[in-house]
């Protein structure tokens, strides 16, 4: 018999905490099939965030490490430099990667580190309530904006995938999302490339996803990744803003 499809070894048994809908369980497989396929799992370090995601540990074969809030990239960066032959990733939500956690990562890409970074964008502060997040789009309403986000009050959301793709050491930024087949595919395969980058030490690779947040968007699991199809990728849209590899083919 031909198995065609199975429960990857580097994620483990246990029953998930994230909300119904909530799309931090299909990243989580996406990055587990790439490590397995790429035969690390017994050289790799994840670094957890505060925030959703922080009991990574729970769900990962492999060892997993707790940072200080939106100081993954630092302690990324630490390891790697002192153990060079680990696959070493962060796993962040907007909160922690670009609120509190934006000047390391900003830093961390700038120097070009070795890095595989997957940046989990929801557009609010999921586990504490739903306030307004770096990414918050402009208008939505959330706890903190009940009459939505004002640019000239709040500011603008940031556009991360766009600004790490900017900076001269990176050598991979995208942005995909998980609402469907054919997009999680695109998605696994950007998440595998960013390990191979690292692999093949090419330099920093950043993949933003686009993640529902039924629960703080008051939104039932289907409406919540139509609202990702219609609204969020109009602002945040899916695709490669640097990729050194097709540099390089030019």
């Amino acid at each position: 018999m031909k198995v065609v499809y199975e429960k990857p070894k580097s994620l483990l048994y246990n029953k998930t905490i994230y909300c119904p809908g909530c799309n931090h369980g299909i990243i989580h497989r996406l990055v587990a099939e790439s490590i397995d396929e790429l035969g690390v799992r017994e050289s790799t370090v994840g670094v957890a965030p505060v925030g959703c995601a922080v009991l990574l540990y729970d769900y990962f074969n492999f060892d997993i490490v707790e940072a200080p809030h939106g100081r993954a990239p630092a302690m990324a960066t630490a390891m790697k430099r002192v153990r060079p032959n680990l696959t070493v990733f962060t796993y962040q939500g907007d909160g922690d990667l670009a609120s509190i956690g934006m000047a390391e990562i900003m830093h961390a890409a700038n120097r070009g580190d070795s890095l595989t970074v997957v940046f989990v964008n929801n557009a609010n502060y999921g586990m504490t309530g739903g306030q307004m997040a770096p990414t918050t789009l402009p208008g939505q309403k959330t706890t903190t904006t009940p009459m939505g986000r004002i640019e000239k009050q709040h500011g603008f959301p940031f556009r991360m995938a766009e600004i790490i793709g900017g900076l001269p050491a990176v050598a991979f930024s995208c942005r995909v999302s998980v609402t469907n087949p054919k997009n999680i595919m695109k998605a696994k395969k950007a998440i595998k490339k960013a390990f191979e980058n690292q692999l093949n030490d090419k330099g920093f690779s950043f993949v933003e996803v686009l993640s529902t947040c039924p629960t703080n968007w008051g939104m039932s699991p289907v409406d919540a990744l139509k609202w990702v199809d219609d609204v969020m990728t109009a602002y945040y849209p899916l695709g490669v803003f640097k990729d050194i590899d097709n540099e390089v083919q030019k």
